[in-house]
C-alpha cells in the first residue's frame, strides 16, 4: 500500500510553522525522503541510534537529507546534501539486535545554512525552502499528462495494488501527486534529489515525467519481448504436434519411402568417398538427424547441402606425378623463357618424388615424415618480382609439368578472414570458404594451387585473411586445416601452393617465413628480344588472326619498340605494342584482299616500320638532357613494379639563413638523407674547393615525379652530388647513375634493391653506374651480358663518386677571371 499523509491539513501546517531554527540531521544512505511521504528507516550506526532516541524525547523533528557517497559508514557534514526534507517521527520501533525502526512523515524541504556541529550528531541551522506553486494552465496540464503516464506505468506493474491506482486518479494536489509518484514509482537516487531540489513545481513534473516516460517504454518493450518468447514457444509446440501428426498420416499412406531412398544414398556415399574417420563420423551424426526431420524443415536443407559439401570433397583421389625429368624441363623451357630458379626448384620437387618412390620408402620412414617440412614435400613457393615477368601464367607452366590440375585464387585486396576459412553454419546462408571451394571445383587432393597478389591482402573489423593463411601455408599444420563450415580436418599436405607477389614488404612476416621466397627480377633488352621473338610474337600473330608467314619483326625493330615505347620490368606491354603492329597489318591485309594462301607476301616489321605504326617514340635518352646543366644528377630507385630512374634537382637562391627546401613527396628517411648531404657539403667546403659561403643561401632539393611518393637514404650520394655540381658549376657526365646511402663522415654505405636498380639504369642508356663497393657481392646475380655492357665504379667515399660522376673543370679565361669576381664582389675562387 502507497504511504501517503495522515495527518490534518491544519495540523500539517502547524507542524511546518513550528519547525525551529537548529535541526538535528539524519543522513540517509540510498534514499530521498519527500514532503507528506510516510516511510520506515532503519537505524543501525550508533550515532543515529542517539539522534533517534534524543529527538524522541523532545519535539520529534528531524531533517533528512541523502549521503552523497552510500558505501561511507558515518558520513561528515561534506558527504551530505544540502538540501533535504523535516520530517516527524511518529513511532520507534527497537529490534533484538540494538537496531532501530523509525516511521517517519516528511513535512517540507529545507537547506542547510550553516553547520553547528558533527557530535554527538549532526547539527545544522536551517531554513525553510517551500515550492513555487503556480497554478497556473501549464501546471494543470502538466499534472494530467503526469497522472496518465503513472497510471499507464503502474498498469505494467504486476506489484502496483488497483487500489493505490484508484487513489492516485483521484488526486488533485500537484504537490502531493510529484512526491508520492517520486517515491513509488522507479525513480533513481539521482533523478529524485534533483526533483526535491527544484523550487518551482512545474520544473518538478517536468521532469517526473521524463523520467517516468523513459521507465514506461522500457516497460512496454520488456512486455513485448515477453509476449514474443511466449508467441514463439506457443508456435513451436504446435508444430511438433502438427508434425506428429502429419507423420502419421504419411506413413498411414506410404510417403515416406522417398526419404529413406535419400538416406540410403547418402549412406552409400558416404562411404564410398573416402572421407576420413572425423568427417565420417560427423557425416553419420548429421544423416542421423536428417533422417528424423520433415523436408518442411528448414534445418533440413541446410543439413541436405553440408552432407553434400562433405561427400564431394576429394578426400582421397590424386593424380600421378609426371616424374620424368627431362620432359617436365622441355615443358617449362616451352612455356617460359630464363627464370633459371624457378625451373630447378621444381625439378628439384621431381628429382625428391622420384627417389621416394623408386627407392620405396618404408612405412616408418613415411610416418616419421609425418608433421614436418620436407624439401620438396611441403614447400610453398613465392614467386616475388614486378608486374609482367610471367609469375601467374608460370603456376600454369608447373602444373603441366608435374601433371597436375591447377587452379588459382585471386587474394588482391581481400578483408574478410571468412574467405579464407568460410562461415559457420549457425549464420544463414553460410558456405566453405574459398580454398575448400576450390578444393572441390579441381575434384583432387594434390593441385597445383596459385594464391595470386599474396602482397595485396587487407585487413578489416571482419578478420585478417593473411592470419588465416597462416594455417594453410604452414606444411607443419595443414595436413589438418579445419574449414569454419566443415568443422572437420582436411588434409592439404599434398597441394603445391605457389604464391605471387610484387614486393616482400607488405607480406607479415609469420606468413612470409612460411615460404621459400624465389626472386623474378626484370628482364634485359636481350631477354626481352628473346622472349618477343619465341613467345609473345607468335602469340599476338596468333590473336589478330595472321599467319606465321604474313609478318615477322626483325631483332632491330624489335629492339626498337623496347627502347623506344616500352619502359618496364616485365614484358606485359611489350606485347600490347607488337599486338598493335599486328593489328595496323591486319587491317592492311583485309582491305587489299590478299589473305588468300596463294597471294600470301611476307612483311617484314623494321624500325622505320615500327615508327609509322606506333608513332612517335615515347621515351628516349632523359639523362644527357637533365644534367646538360649543373645541379642535377642521376639515380636509380627500387620500386614495387620494378627499377625506376630518378633525377635530383638542386637549386640555391639568395638569402644569409641556409634554408634547406624539400620537394617531391618524399619520406622521412629521404628527407633526412638530404638534410645529411647538405650537412656533409657544409663541414667539408674546404676539401671541395669551394667558398665559406657557398651553402648561405636558400637551398632547394627537388626529386621530379613529384605526385610520386618516394623514400629511402639510397639517394644520399646523388644528392651530395646534385649540391656539388651546383655549387662548383661543374654537370654530371651524362651517362652516369649512381646509387648509395652516405654519413655524415662521408662514408659511403651499401644499398638493396641492386640488380633491379642496374636493370632500370641499363633499359634508360646509362653506361656507368656508381654503386657502394660492399655491393661488389651482389653483382655476382646480374646477367652478364649487363656486367659486359655496363662500367661499375665501386666506392667507398664520397670523394670517389664526386671524382668520376663531375665532369671535368673548365679552364677559365682571364676574361671569365675578371666577369665573375665583379659579379660575386670577391676574388676569383679556385674550383
Amino acid at each position: 500500500m502507497l504511504p501517503w499523509f495522515n495527518m490534518q491539513e491544519n495540523n500539517m501546517d502547524e507542524l511546518i510553522r513550528g519547525i525551529p531554527e537548529m535541526l538535528p540531521i539524519l543522513p540517509l544512505r540510498n534514499t530521498v525522503a519527500f514532503p507528506y511521504i510516510v516511510m520506515p528507516l532503519a537505524v543501525g550506526i550508533p550515532r543515529s541510534i542517539r539522534l533517534i532516541e534524543s529527538v524522541e524525547r523532545g519535539n520529534r523533528l528531524v531533517g533528512l537529507l541523502s549521503m552523497k557517497d552510500p558505501t561511507v559508514e558515518v558520513p561528515s557534514s561534506n558527504e551530505v546534501n544540502v538540501i533535504g526534507t523535516v520530517a516527524i517521527v511518529h513511532r520507534v520501533m527497537r529490534g533484538n539486535d540494538d537496531t532501530l525502526t523509525v516511521f517517519i512523515q516528511g513535512l517540507e524541504r529545507f537547506r542547510v545554512v550553516e553547520w553547528l556541529g558533527e557530535e554527538p550528531y549532526l547539527m545544522a541551522r536551517i531554513e525553510i525552502l517551500p515550492d513555487e506553486v503556480e497554478n497556473s494552465v501549464i501546471e494543470e496540464a502538466l499534472r494530467r499528462t503526469l497522472l496518465d503516464v503513472a497510471v499507464e506505468l503502474a498498469n505494467l506493474i504486476p506489484q502496483f495494488p488497483d487500489e493505490a491506482i484508484h487513489f492516485i486518479e483521484q488526486l488533485e494536489d500537484s504537490r502531493l501527486l510529484v512526491y508520492l509518484l517520486s517515491s513509488n514509482l522507479r525513480v533513481g537516487m539521482e533523478d529524485a534529489q534533483q526533483i526535491l531540489e527544484m523550487d518551482r513545481l512545474v520544473d518538478k513534473m517536468q521532469h517526473l515525467v521524463k523520467v517516468l516516460n523513459h521507465e514506461l517504454e522500457v516497460r512496454q518493450i520488456g512486455q513485448q519481448i515477453h509476449e514474443k518468447t511466449k508467441e514463439e514457444i506457443d508456435k513451436t509446440q504446435r508444430e511438433y504436434y502438427l508434425r506428429q501428426q502429419l507423420d502419421t498420416i504419411r506413413k498411414e499412406l506410404g510417403e515416406g519411402e522417398e526419404s529413406r531412398r535419400e538416406v540410403e544414398e547418402y549412406h552409400t556415399k558416404i562411404d564410398e568417398c573416402g572421407m576420413s574417420d572425423e568427417a565420417k563420423e560427423e557425416a553419420l551424426r548429421e544423416l542421423q538427424r536428417l533422417e528424423k526431420m520433415p523436408p518442411q524443415a528448414a534445418e533440413y536443407w541446410v543439413i541436405k547441402t553440408y552432407l553434400d559439401w562433405l561427400i564431394s570433397l576429394p578426400w582421397q583421389e590424386l593424380t600421378d606425378d609426371q616424374l620424368d625429368i627431362g620432359d617436365a624441363r622441355e615443358v617449362l623451357d616451352e612455356d617460359h623463357y630464363d627464370l633459371e630458379d624457378v625451373k630447378e626448384r621444381i625439378l628439384e620437387f621431381l628429382a625428391v618424388r622420384k627417389l621416394r618412390e623408386e627407392r620405396g620408402m618404408t612405412a616408418v620412414e613415411e610416418s616419421d615424415l609425418q608433421g614436418r617440412k620436407q624439401e620438396g614435400l611441403g614447400a610453398i613457393l613465392a614467386l616475388v618480382g614486378p608486374p609482367g615477368v610471367g609469375k601467374t601464367s608460370l603456376g600454369q607452366s608447373v602444373a603441366r609439368a608435374l601433371g597436375r590440375k591447377f587452379t588459382r585464387m585471386s587474394l588482391g585486396g581481400m578483408r574478410d578472414e571468412a574467405e579464407i576459412r568460410g562461415h559457420r553454419r549457425t549464420y544463414i546462408g553460410a558456405m566453405p570458404g574459398r580454398i575448400m571451394q576450390a578444393m572441390k571445383r579441381v575434384e583432387v587432393k594434390n593441385p597445383v594451387f596459385m594464391l595470386d597478389e599474396v602482397d595485396k591482402i587487407g585487413a578489416d573489423w571482419r578478420g585478417d585473411p593473411s592470419s588465416a593463411l597462416l594455417e594453410v601455408l604452414d606444411p607443419q599444420q595443414n595436413h589438418a586445416f579445419r574449414d569454419h563450415y566443415l568443422d572437420v580436418d582436411f588434409d592439404l599436405s599434398q597441394v603445391l601452393f605457389i604464391c605471387t607477389a610484387n614486393t616482400k614488404t607488405t607480406i607479415p612476416a609469420p606468413l612470409l617465413d612460411r615460404m621459400e621466397i624465389i626472386n623474378i627480377d626484370g628482364y634485359t633488352e636481350y631477354d626481352k628480344v628473346q622472349i618477343a621473338e619465341e613467345y609473345l610474337a607468335p602469340r599476338q600473330l596468333q590473336i589478330n588472326g595472321l599467319r606465321p608467314e604474313e609478318l615477322r619483326f626483325s631483332e632491330a625493330a624489335l629492339r626498337t619498340i623496347i627502347r623506344d615505347y616500352t619502359r618496364e620490368a616485365g614484358v606485359r606491354q611489350l606485347e600490347r605494342e607488337i599486338g598493335k603492329v599486328c593489328r595496323k597489318i591486319a587491317v592492311r591485309i583485309a582491305e587489299s584482299g590478299s589473305g588468300s594462301a596463294e597471294t600470301i607476301e611476307t612483311e617484314e616489321v623494321t624500325p622505320e616500320k615500327v615508327r609509322e605504326f606506333l608513332g612517335k617514340p615515347r621515351y628516349r635518352f632523359e639523362a644527357a638532357l637533365r644534367t646538360e646543366r649543373p645541379g642535377v644528377a642521376t639515380g636509380v630507385a627500387w620500386t614495387p613494379t620494378g627499377g625506376e630512374v630518378l633525377f635530383v634537382e638542386a637549386a640555391i637562391m639568395p638569402g644569409t639563413d641556409g634554408t634547406l627546401i624539400l620537394t617531391g613527396h618524399l619520406g622521412d628517411v629521404m628527407r633526412e638523407s638530404a638534410r645529411i648531404a647538405l650537412s656533409y657539403v657544409e663541414s667539408h667546403l674546404e676539401e671541395l674547393k669551394l667558398r665559406e659561403d657557398s651553402c648561405k643561401g636558400k637551398i632547394h632539393l627537388h626529386v621530379p615525379a613529384g605526385a610520386v611518393p618516394k623514400d629511402g637514404p639510397s639517394a644520399g650520394i646523388t644528392m651530395v652530388t646534385a649540391l656539388v655540381s651546383l655549387l662548383l658549376g661543374r654537370s654530371v657526365h651524362p651517362d652516369v647513375a649512381m646509387t648509395g646511402e652516405v654519413t655524415l663522415q662521408g662514408q659511403v654505405l651499401p644499398i638493396g634493391g641492386l640488380k633491379l636498380k642496374v636493370l632500370a639504369a641499363h633499359r634508360a642508356g646509362i653506361k656507368t653506374i656508381i654503386i657502394p663497393q660492399l655491393n661488389e657481392v651482389d653483382l655476382d646475380d646480374l646477367p652478364s651480358e649487363i656486367r659486359e655492357d655496363l662500367e661499375f665504379v665501386l666506392v667507398e667515399d664520397v670523394t670517389q663518386v664526386l671524382e668520376h660522376a663531375l665532369e671535368p673543370s673548365p679552364e677559365p679565361t682571364p676574361e671569365t677571371e675578371t666577369e665573375t669576381a665583379e659579379e660575386a664582389g670577391t676574388e676569383p675562387a679556385t674550383a
